[in-house]
């Protein structure tokens, strides 16, 4: 590293932190072209941005020195968007300066001003904060900037989709002209752009994007699961690969409550991110994945912007992310600065074209597969059990007495069989996966194709609903606790039935409503899966479902109750007459006249029966 000689303090830091090579990011920076010009960099998070700019800018802030002199004004201003990531940042700026005596001084939200007003008094070389802190600081005329010598927006496009544009402005414009201004950012949308050209002189721009820098230490991973088993398959896979750290991610805080709520009840050491939680409660809950209380994190994406986990070897996609770029800020809370990890998209059917397009735009192959099941965790908790540090650990003589004492009462092969249950009663409980099978997504001239043959086998005409046929196939019968009593319809029940049992419409037969149930085939290949999915409770509806004792129904009763027909859409009644349009209506027409005849009738009759009164005479007026 071509740095080290120059600047020893910063060689020494990055040697305890054992830095043996630079990041193609840091390595940009640091390039002769970059040196001593405004720096407009895109790099993905985790690709070690802070050491960047950190090493970047020292050359103006030290001059050559290999100390700092007395702290006065501050030679350094980095703003980033969140109060965990201007943390960071300060934790980051701090070990790296520190064999250079530079005083670090953060100002952020949610924290005493106070505090940070006497820190500024006291002088700083380095400042980080948030935008609306900073700007409050400038305001009272607490932040001297008159000698600042650069200024680094970290996380630039965040700031402005947090809304921050007029505060980054208002701080560019209190700055210095001649300063160096470093402007980072994941992506460079219009308007990073727009800012860089208002308050960068002839800037250098460096774009260290996929695999060079954004995801070469993360296997990425995408599951196959029913629509429904969401939930169930974030348990199995927290189970499967045990990692010390975990991120799971949320599209919304109600989403975010529900699964914390659901893991929680499992018994996983999980806490929660989301806007809706206070400055107290957010440094709560970081503290404890930090300090190992906790062991998954279940947040939005705004709220998991700027933390930086200890161990965190997983992240998990609960829902989908909106686009490629959100994809791989979440899946860079993990794989950083070297350290491997592993992202694990969960797609259920419905979400497998936008799957494939996040991934494809993204520059990203992903290994496609199952969740893990309960028999593959099963055998990996005897694996870990025999590797657990509890035997590694050294026996006192305590344990030994007990040891004995227990080999006296009980077979050596009772007390293996207790300490295994004992082992197995800390761990939640693996779930059963359905498979969805391989849910390719067809185009709709395909879809189309295919419904126009099985129209054509039950010879029907393309373009109109036949009614539902008995299968050729081998089937199940099973039974839905609804009926005609309920308004039973076969149109609502059919897809009631294959969301239920994670089926298709091809894999269901007749459909025969009765007064109080329902009755239903289903195909022999899928009746297994059916009868998993159904028994366990839907969120949108309650109907009990259940095979029947029975191979198929009493098809005498069926036919002498509803016809030969299978049930459908009900069939029609056989006997009933045929609809006569113009004798409908000339029936219609004559009953009218005749109202109307009888109407004018009564009429006259209470006309002739009211009596005829003559005009009253006048009273004449007598005084």
């Amino acid at each position: 590293m071509t740095f080290l000689p120059t600047y020893p303090p910063l060689a020494r830091a990055l040697a305890e932190r054992n830095f043996d090579r630079l990041t193609p990011v840091q390595t940009a920076v640091l390039a002769d072209d970059a040196d001593g010009r405004d720096l407009l960099v895109s790099a993905q998070t985790g690709s070690g941005k802070t050491v960047a700019y950190g090493l970047a800018v020292a050359s103006n802030l030290l001059e050559g020195a290999e100390r700092f002199g007395p702290a006065a004004a501050p030679l350094a201003l980095i703003v980033a968007p969140t109060r965990e990531l201007a943390l960071q940042v300060h934790r980051e700026l701090a070990w790296l300066y520190q064999h250079a005596g530079a005083r670090v001084v953060s100002c952020v939200g949610g924290m005493d001003p106070r505090r940070e007003q006497r820190e500024l008094a006291v002088g700083a070389h380095i400042v980080v904060g948030t935008p609306g802190r900073l700007c409050d600081h400038l305001r009272r005329g607490r932040l001297d900037v008159s000698e600042l010598k650069a200024i680094v927006l970290d996380e630039a496009d965040e700031m402005l989709d947090l809304g921050f544009r007029e505060d980054m402005e208002f701080i560019l414009q209190a700055t210095p002209e001649d300063r160096r201004t470093l402007l980072f950012s994941a992506t460079l949308p219009p308007g990073i752009v727009a800012l860089a050209k208002d308050y960068q002189q002839d800037a250098f721009r460096v774009e260290v994007a996929g695999e060079e820098g954004g995801h070469a230490d993360i296997e990425y991973r995408a599951v196959r699961i029913a629509a429904g088993d969401v939930e169930h398959a974030v348990v199995n896979i927290l189970r499967y690969f045990e990692s010390p750290g975990t991120l799971v991610f949320c599209n919304t805080r109600e989403a975010v409550r529900h699964l914390q709520a659901t893991l929680l009840e499992r018994g996983f050491s999980v806490v929660a991110l989301s806007g809706e939680l206070t400055q107290n409660e957010r440094t709560l809950a970081l503290q404890a994945l930090r300090d190992g209380r906790a062991r998954v994190c279940v947040a939005t994406d705004v709220a998991a912007r700027g933390i930086d986990l200890p161990n965190l070897d997983l992240v998990i996609h609960a829902d989908l992310p909106n686009d490629p770029e959100v994809m791989q800020h979440r899946s860079g809370r993990t794989g950083r600065a070297g350290r491997k990890g592993v992202s694990i998209l969960l797609v259920p059917p419905a979400r497998r074209r936008r799957a494939d397009m996040l991934l494809k735009l993204a520059g990203i192959d992903a290994v496609w597969g199952l969740a893990p099941q309960p028999d593959e965790i099963r055998k990996l908790d005897q694996e870990r059990m025999l590797r657990d540090d509890l035997f590694a650990a050294e026996t006192t003589p305590d344990d030994l007495m007990l040891a004995q004492a227990l080999l006296a009462e009980r077979s050596a092969e009772d007390i293996a069989a207790a300490l295994a249950r004992l082992y197995r009663a800390r761990l939640p409980s693996p779930e059963d996966i359905v498979d969805p099978g391989e849910d390719r997504v067809k185009s709709r001239a395909e879809r189309a194709r295919e419904r126009a043959d099985r129209e054509a086998e039950r010879g029907s005409k393309p373009g109109k609903a036949s009614a539902r046929h008995r299968m050729a196939e081998d089937s199940v019968w099973f039974t839905a606790a609804i009926g005609r009593r309920k308004n039973a319809e076969a149109r609502w029940l059919l897809p009631m039935l294959c969301r239920r049992g994670s089926i298709k419409k091809e894999d269901i037969g007749a459909i025969r409503i009765l007064d109080t149930t329902t009755e239903f085939e289903i195909s022999a290949r899928v009746a297994s899966r059916f009868a998993a999915r159904i028994r366990r409770p839907d969120k949108e509806d309650s109907i009990r479902i259940e095979a029947l004792t029975s191979a198929a129904p009493n098809e005498e009763v069926r036919e002498k109750e509803w016809g030969s027909k299978p049930h459908g859409k009900q069939a029609k009644t056989p006997d009933k007459p045929s609809f006569d349009k113009k004798a409908h209506y000339d029936t219609k027409r004559r009953d009218r006249g005749e109202h109307a005849h009888a109407a004018k009738s009564r009429h006259e009759k209470e006309a002739s029966a009211k009596p005829v009164f003559g005009k009253k005479k006048k009273k004449k007026f007598r005084g």
